[in-house]
């Protein structure tokens, strides 16, 4: 078995904060599954049993165990500042705040907060944007990309029939 790289060890007072965490259930989800990752590390399970146990991936345990060493149980038990936060004294981002932050960075002289709103409602979408992205095209991909065309042109055999998901009429 592998040595562990990040042991997490929990003094009784840390252990009893951890288990309240769990027990009340009033944290918000994540910081309870970490704070049963740290226990389970804590009384010597193996990632992958806590995994499992958990069904949590392997880098949130890894995670999980390192900002636990790092900085302590419980900054272990909160999320990471994420990128484009609100500015300090906001929960979050307000379509004025938006609007400020267009002029701040100069690409527009002014801009309102309904020029954000119609904005994001009438052109963004973002969770409509749908990305498909070739890797570099090197002779791997050519040589892939043309086993799969060649897949697609085999006559059509009711014992091995072709599926594919990608929407191509010639695939049955």
């Amino acid at each position: 078995m592998p040595a562990i790289k990040y042991k997490v060890n929990l003094s009784d007072d840390e252990r009893q904060i951890l288990q309240a965490v769990v027990q009340k259930g009033k944290s918000a989800a994540r910081s309870q599954t970490r704070a049963r990752i740290l226990l389970k590390a804590a009384g010597g399970s193996r990632d992958k049993d806590i995994i499992d146990a958990l069904n949590v991936s392997p880098s949130m345990v890894a995670k999980t165990r390192q900002r636990c060493v790092k900085e302590g149980p419980e900054a272990a038990l909160k999320d990471h500042p994420r990128p484009g936060k609100a500015p300090d004294g906001h929960n979050h981002w307000t379509l004025r705040l938006l609007a400020d932050k267009v002029v701040e960075l100069n690409y527009a002289d002014s801009c309102s907060y309904e020029t954000i709103r119609q904005l994001l409602k009438n052109t963004l979408k973002p969770w409509q944007k749908q990305e498909w992205c070739i890797p570099e095209v090197s002779s791997d991909f050519v040589a892939a990309m043309e086993d799969v065309f060649d897949l697609y042109e085999e006559p059509y055999d009711p014992v091995r029939p072709v599926v594919c998901f990608d929407g191509s009429p010639k695939c049955l």
